[in-house]
């Protein structure tokens, strides 16, 4: 199928089948030129069978196999905007952060400071669990929201094997992730 990176608007809808139920369903994508960002496809569907919901969002060119660090020293700094492709890892090494892509990992486009929000959600289901040493949990915990509140620097990499990922700054370091 060939669609017009030129135009906005829907590009096409795909039929597959739920993970959920095995139900088939639709996903339509479109692509939109975004402010600040560029363009970007996003991609929704609803499975009529059982409710599961499918959002991913990605920029629409590659920028090829990339490695992005963003070093977060400012406050200001929390605002930056973040495109992250559904195949991309999010590493945050001075918190202990790390967000592996799975089967039904969505792109999402946030913030600094949202990727630190979502983080803590996580970690809140966590606590409930048992096996986890609830001391090193808090300690971890408050580093993040320490990190959230502005009082502790850290480095934001993303690495993304198809290149469609993006952190929107300056302040931005990118490396192709693998080496011919």
């Amino acid at each position: 199928m060939d669609f017009d990176l030129d135009e906005e608007g829907k590009i096409w809808d795909l039929k597959v089948k739920c993970p959920r139920c095995d139900e088939e369903y639709i996903i339509s994508e479109y692509i939109y030129n975004i402010p600040l960002l560029g363009k970007v496809i996003l991609s929704r569907g609803l499975c009529n069978g059982c409710g599961y919901r499918y959002n991913d969002v990605r920029a629409a060119e590659s920028a090829g196999p990339q490695r992005i660090k963003l070093y977060i020293d400012e406050p200001e700094d929390l605002n930056i905007l973040v495109i992250r492709a559904a195949s991309a890892s999010i590493y945050i090494p001075e918190l202990g952060v790390s967000i592996e892509p799975g089967p039904a990992s969505e792109g999402f486009i946030t913030t600094v400071e949202g990727i630190l929000d979502r983080v803590l959600k996580i970690m809140g289901m966590l606590y409930s669990d048992d096996s986890i040493d609830k001391d090193a949990w808090m300690d971890v915990y408050n580093a993040i929201l320490d990190a959230k509140n502005g009082g502790k620097a850290f480095t934001l990499i993303i690495n993304d094997p198809d290149g469609i990922s993006r952190i929107i700054s300056d302040k931005v370091e990118k490396e192709r992730l693998y080496q011919d």
